[in-house]
């Protein structure tokens, strides 16, 4: 795997519980800080339905 440049929302700054999400030109890898090498390999469609899954409160708790 390329190395990726992993970003987190700003809100997160340096805590250890954060998401965290690397895009390429072939796929966006999402993973939790508390679990790095546990990464979710996403294609563009699969992120934009995750994206507008959240955005409708699909998985407030």
């Amino acid at each position: 795997m390329e190395i990726l440049d992993w970003q987190r929302p700003e809100a997160c700054g340096e805590g250890a519980s954060c998401p965290e999400v690397a895009v390429t030109s072939d796929a966006v890898y999402v993973r939790s800080s508390l679990r790095p090498d546990a990464i979710a390999q996403l294609d563009v469609t699969e992120w934009r339905d995750l994206l507008s899954a959240i955005r409708a409160g699909e998985f407030d708790l």
